[in-house]
């Protein structure tokens, strides 16, 4: 069981202190509103209250931590293909655009999300007696970096970041407009390959993908700063922003391999779950990582007034906070002592407790699989997220 009590921070290290408030490029009139409430909510007691730990048998070093590179062995011969494909799926007919979109591909990661289609798709065509993954199986898995990869490119320029993965962003290479047209046109590529698997349910599922990513940045534009966000409204966010896209291939994974609705359905939750368990340890990170450790600048949703969840749980207990973000961090110091209210809160602690707590349903949701490596990955997987923060 991993420990999930809050380590000991020195905020002189973790990139946040010192750093000045930049303004956000897009502010809506609406930002005080409040959103929907969200489908995958949480209450506040069940963060503080935990649960019971789900055993797993992950691939771990001789230190006893969890290696990403271990848990994805099992599919690395598959991930080797997508990679000399993504290049030609692309296509050469506009250099710079390929040559844009090859930056980001080029920026290193760890091809998580194909990664995933690959092991929920082996692991479902075991139930279906299927010997070798299908055509349809790799081109989604192909499809979901190339919609992945897109959508980044487009939050580099809506953020305004220069840096990701630890190299310069499209957009600070290209230009904005390179940029802008460098996103639109993968996506634009992956969904013309998507209406090509003729498959309308999965065609269903991964366009509303799509459309979740564009609410996902107007629901984050129209409530920055604004203290009365709910962990609910964050959640429904995140989910558009990080889960949607995780639950949608792990379950049309699961449709290419011909299993019944319910195994498909238990995939999509998987999904849901690991993809925000993912996120909350993103925003964990955000304030307590370097700048060099992120690869991008370190507490950059806060000076910008993206509140997650550690802000929200901080705010809470320390009225103080509010005040201090109502400004907009206006006062100089005032964005240090935003960052020291937020550590001495607890709020990175019940943050802690949320990702702990969505990650043991997603690893409950893989109680229909046969044991096999596969799905002692997919397990993993969501073990080596939690690492990430202990």
């Amino acid at each position: 069981m991993l420990s999930l009590t809050c380590p000991s921070v020195d905020l002189s290290q973790s990139g946040c202190l010192g750093r000045r408030r930049v303004r956000p490029l897009w502010r809506s009139s609406a930002a005080r509103s409040v959103g929907a409430r969200c489908m995958v909510s949480t209450t506040q007691d069940d963060v503080r209250s935990g649960g019971v730990a789900t055993s797993v048998k992950p691939a771990v070093s001789s230190s006893g931590s969890i290696q990403v590179s271990s848990l994805l062995e099992v599919v690395s011969a598959d991930i080797k293909r997508l990679n000399e494909n993504l290049k030609a799926l692309i296509g050469a007919e506009n250099p710079v655009l390929v040559s844009a979109a090859e930056q980001i591909f080029g920026a290193g990661g760890k091809r998580l999300r194909p990664a995933l289609v690959f092991l929920v798709s082996r692991a479902t065509a075991q139930i279906a007696g299927l010997k070798e993954l299908t055509v349809q199986h790799r081109r989604l898995a192909e499809i979901i970096e190339m919609i992945h990869t897109a959508s980044l490119i487009h939050d580099d320029v809506i953020d305004d970041s220069g840096i990701r993965r630890g190299k310069e962003t499209v957009h600070q290479i290209y230009g904005t407009r390179v940029a802008v047209l460098a996103g639109d046109f993968m996506f634009a590529q992956s969904s013309w390959y998507l209406a090509n698997l003729e498959n309308i349910e999965v065609i269903k599922l991964i366009s509303q993908v799509i459309k979740d990513f564009a609410s996902g940045e107007i629901k984050q534009a129209s409530s920055l700063f604004n203290c009365d966000a709910t962990l609910e409204d964050y959640l429904l966010k995140s989910y558009y922003k990080t889960a949607s896209l995780v639950a949608a291939s792990s379950k049309s994974a699961s449709i290419f391999s011909g299993v019944d609705i319910d195994i498909g359905e238990q995939m999509y939750e998987y999904g849901k779950n690991l993809g925000l368990s993912f996120q909350i340890v993103d925003d964990i990170l955000d304030f307590t990582q370097s700048t060099e450790q992120l690869g991008k600048p370190a507490c950059s949703d806060l000076s910008k007034g993206n509140l997650t969840a550690p802000v929200i749980f901080a705010l809470e207990k320390e009225p103080k906070l509010r005040k201090i973000i109502d400004s907009e961090f206006s006062e100089n110091g005032s964005f240090d002592a935003a960052i020291e209210l937020i550590h001495q809160s607890g709020g990175l602690r019940m943050a802690r407790e949320l990702a702990k707590q969505k990650a043991e349903v997603a690893i409950g949701k893989l109680e229909c699989l046969p044991e096999s490596e596969f799905k002692n990955s997919l397990e993993g997987i969501v073990k080596y997220n939690l690492e990430r923060i202990d």
